[in-house]
């Protein structure tokens, strides 16, 4: 019986799915699959997996049972002394983005989104639409085929029900046709929002950079045009590009109000709600310069940025020396607004929690 090669790979990345889907809080807290991230794919250490190897040819080392020797005599390397760890198997899997964003919806029990707006960029899909009389081999349409064959022959009086024989020439020879169609397909953008404050070290940003990659997954795995940003302040606030985002160095005072401003003026300047799905994801440890700021920060999130976004995720990433205020000071503003989700991430081992908390929603 032939080995069904297809069936034998498609078993093995059920089980590669079924390590990811047990381990998926640990990855989500490690950073070691991000740092292995392509534009389609990521690779993931998997040490349980071993991977059998068929090596074909001749065994011109020898092996148990060949070669040269006399009954009882040791073979090479007998004798040695026995080791007392485990011996080392990792494989890394490469599991594309679109599979991580499945195991990633079906753990965490995400809603799929539903986006709002108008739609803003189309996409170029053939779409079989007919039969033509010319074409390639590999769009040869079987049955038609036989189909003008038989009628062919009938017409000719040389079919015989008796003997049935269809011997298609090339005029009975029949195609797919197809034609392009524009399909419209929904755009969105995300806006990162940290504090970059004192108060914010490195592995606060190192949180953050793990969330921000589960968060990208699951919304490329609903938008096909995606757009991100990036924006950092202290008491004054500018758009960054990713790289900088998550290795600023921390210092001065923190004024959240600069970031809000920014938000806004990005949105009006590059994506005009109605044809835009927008989110905002702002992390901080929950410190402000004041409390008369924090109030002109919640005038703007409800006045001028809520209206325009779907969804206002605010992640308070604990840190030794953030009061935590702000958390206090939006959900208590907010706690009725479905567009504002609010969480508090303590560690790492919190990640998977906040991201159910932000995208349970599927706004």
């Amino acid at each position: 019986m032939p080995l069904n090669i297809d069936q034998d790979v498609q078993r093995f990345r059920n089980i590669v799915k079924g390590r990811v889907r047990k381990d998926l809080k640990r990855f989500m807290s490690e950073g070691e699959m991000i740092g292995k991230q392509g534009d389609k794919y990521v690779k993931i250490p998997l040490p349980e997996i071993n991977i059998p190897r068929l090596r074909y040819g001749k065994n011109e080392a020898g092996g148990v049972g060949q070669g040269e020797g006399e009954d009882g005599e040791k073979m090479p390397g007998d004798g040695q002394k026995a080791g007392d760890q485990p011996g080392e198997h990792e494989y890394e899997a490469e599991v594309s983005l679109e599979e991580l964003a499945e195991i990633l919806g079906e753990e965490l029990k995400l809603p799929r989104i539903e986006p709002k707006g108008r739609k803003q960029v189309t996409a170029t899909h053939d779409k079989y639409t007919g039969i033509a009389r010319i074409g390639p081999n590999s769009l040869r349409h079987t049955r038609r085929t036989f189909q003008a064959s038989l009628q062919r022959q009938v017409a000719a009086g040389a079919w015989s029900p008796e003997r049935p024989m269809l011997v298609p020439t090339r005029e009975d020879m029949r195609f797919r046709s197809w034609k392009a169609k524009q399909e419209p397909q929904s755009s969105a953008a995300i806006l990162y929002v940290m504090d970059v404050s004192g108060s914010m070290g490195k592995e606060q940003k190192e949180i953050v950079r793990l969330e921000a990659f589960w968060i990208d997954t699951w919304l490329k795995a609903n938008y096909k045009h995606l757009e991100t940003r990036f924006i950092i302040h202290d008491a004054a606030a500018k758009e960054v590009d990713r790289d900088t985002f998550f290795r600023v160095k921390e210092s001065g005072g923190t004024l959240i109000s600069s970031a809000y401003t920014l938000i806004e003026r990005t949105i009006l300047d590059h994506y005009p709600p109605e044809e835009w799905n927008l989110y905002v994801f702002q992390f901080s440890d929950g410190d402000n310069w004041s409390a008369s700021d924090t109030k002109i920060c919640m005038e703007m999130l409800r006045d001028r940025i809520l209206p325009k976004v779907n969804l206002f995720a605010y992640g308070q990433v604990e840190s030794e020396y953030g009061s935590g205020q702000f958390l206090q000071d939006i959900a208590g503003g907010f706690s009725d607004d479905e567009r504002v989700v609010i969480s508090r991430i303590a560690d790492r081992s919190a990640i998977m929690a906040s991201i159910r908390d932000f995208l349970g929603k599927g706004r």
